[in-house]
């Protein structure tokens, strides 16, 4: 079982906190939502929890709990621009289907 970040994502996210001047890393968990029942959420960490599971990807590490990480398991967060857009990209094994926009999955 593991979670990784692309090169890109792990320069993304390492300069970002650098900037912030704090934060250990970053938290993917999935809660429920959207049309499809499931949506990622991503945010900073600032405090690991005592059962927080830990993997580190290009120096960076990512954080998530027990119950995200069947959903989770295999994915790769990747960091794309694409003229003027930009953001991260969840390239997960998992996914059976997506709604339309992008919001949302199913496994």
């Amino acid at each position: 079982m593991a979670l990784t970040l692309s090169e890109r994502a792990a320069n993304h996210v390492a300069g970002f906190l650098a900037r912030r001047g704090k934060g250990l890393g970053v938290r993917l968990a999935v809660k429920t939502a959207g049309c499809s029942g499931m949506a990622y959420k991503l945010e900073f960490v600032d405090v690991a929890s005592d059962d927080d599971l830990v993997f580190e990807s290009h120096g960076v590490r990512i954080y998530t709990d027990a119950k995200s990480l069947p959903y989770l398991d295999g994915t790769e967060l990747d960091y794309a621009k694409e003229g003027l857009n930009e953001g991260f990209r969840f390239n997960n094994p998992n996914v059976k289907n997506e709604c339309g926009c992008g919001e949302s999955f199913h496994v």
